[in-house]
């Protein structure tokens, strides 16, 4: 009996074990938005499910949206399971948000050669954010000390990291308290981590990752569409290449194509946008942008309209994006924007080109189109006659004098169907 106690008390030691060896790992690579925190929260989910020692987040993130980060940080305050974020590979950074998801986690890491900080973007005249935003800084500030003090970093550090848009490296971050393990690979850092006790949200947890399993998850693929289509520079070109492909269907219907790609372009630029903050104001010079370059075809400005056009869709770019908070990593690309606006501009202007010199074009259809044809005459011109002109019987009268049968002409006007010629000489 006793024998048997002992087995089964190993059995089950065996199988405690056996479960306890299971990590789940995901790799967070771009800006943080409604896509990256719903990929996190289910990540804790399948980490629950699989009764993991821990999730393991890489990281590496310029930043991103201030909403999107307050939730990832509350599924990590409130997750079950031990999470551990690892600033990785080596060249990473954990910028702005990235800052916010790291302090929260239960155990935070670097890689060598990676840094951590705030990353503000600037405005036209250089000035960060921060200045024209102070109320929304001093709620992030609180935000981000209330994690510092929760996880027991370094709660200085942090505030400053916000207000003062600091940035230090791995090594720095080891020996000022804001981070607690330095490695060159997750596997190492599973093994350094073994034998650590955090405090979730059940209690405290001695970590057994020594030897653990690594289960990795990664986005599905409409996932990773919808998180491309999220970054505001995709959905800044999707919205112009929905529109100019409307266009293009208007200006030639029929032919489908244009307008298939322009719709669908639209529907996705729009999801994108309803995740990210727009500035309606910079939406509006856009659309005014396009207005102009659509009167630059009607209206004869010299290339005026076609300017005033580019200069609109520049400032509209520039403000397409507000950012509520100075810690916001939310902006097209200066590259795109001059890329974009050049196009545009471009394309219109030859657009343009094109319809003036169809202008000048004489008419090769109608009453219009004969004028300076050649035709034969089929009877005397004294001064009314017959002639022949592609095949066609006119009535036609000599301009000028008599004309014989069989003598070409030059049509040099018409008149209620009726054909004016002259002789052409040998």
């Amino acid at each position: 009996m006793i024998l048997r106690l002992c087995f089964i008390s190993l059995a089950l030691f065996i199988s405690a074990g056996m479960r306890a060896q299971t990590v789940v790992s995901l790799q967070v690579n771009g800006t943080i938005n409604p896509l990256t925190s719903a990929f996190i929260h289910d990540g804790i989910e399948k980490a629950r499910a699989e009764k993991a020692e821990c999730l393991v987040i890489l990281l590496n993130t310029p930043g991103g949206l201030l909403k999107s980060t307050r939730v990832i940080v509350s599924d990590i305050l409130a997750s079950p399971v031990p999470v551990v974020v690892y600033v990785s590979p080596e060249g990473a950074h954990a910028g702005s948000a990235g800052v916010f998801i790291a302090l929260a986690a239960n155990v935070a890491a670097m890689a060598p050669g990676t840094n951590i900080g705030a990353a503000h973007p600037v405005n036209l005249d250089g000035k960060t954010d921060s200045v024209m935003n102070e109320k929304a800084t001093n709620d992030a500030s609180a935000f981000i000390r209330s994690i510092a003090q929760k996880r027991n970093r370094n709660i200085k550090w942090a505030e400053e990291a916000v207000r003062k848009s600091v940035s230090i490296t791995a090594t720095e971050a080891l020996s000022q308290g804001v981070i607690d393990r330095i490695a060159v690979s997750e596997r190492q850092l599973l093994q350094d981590i073994h034998g650590t006790t955090v405090k979730i949200s059940s209690g405290n947890k001695v970590l057994n990752t020594k030897n653990a399993r690594v289960l990795r998850i990664e986005m599905s693929t409409a996932q990773k569409l919808l998180d491309f289509i999220s970054d505001p520079s995709v959905a800044y070109v999707l919205m112009l290449i929905g529109v100019y492909g409307i266009l293009f269907e208007l200006y030639s219907p029929g032919t489908i194509f244009p307008g298939v790609v322009g719709v669908i372009s639209l529907i996705l630029a729009f999801y994108a946008l309803h995740t990210l903050p727009v500035n309606y104001a910079g939406l509006a010079l856009i659309i005014f942008a396009i207005i102009l370059f659509l009167l630059e075809i009607k209206v004869v400005s010299y290339g005026l309209l076609g300017i005033g056009g580019a200069i609109s869709l520049v400032l509209g770019s520039l403000m397409l994006y507000k950012e509520s908070s100075s810690l916001e990593f939310v902006r097209v690309s200066g590259s795109v924007i001059i890329t974009v606006a050049i196009f545009t501009t471009l394309f219109f202007l030859v657009i343009v080109s094109f319809a003036l010199q169809a202008q000048k074009l004489k008419p090769v259809t109608g009453a219009e189109g004969m004028i300076g044809e050649i035709g034969q005459t089929l009877s005397p011109l004294l001064p009314l006659g017959n002639v022949q002109v592609h095949g066609e019987i006119w009535n036609a009268e000599a301009s000028s004098g008599k004309i014989g049968k069989g003598e070409k002409v030059r049509i040099v006007s018409i008149k209620n169907l009726k054909l004016f010629v002259e002789k052409i000489s040998d």
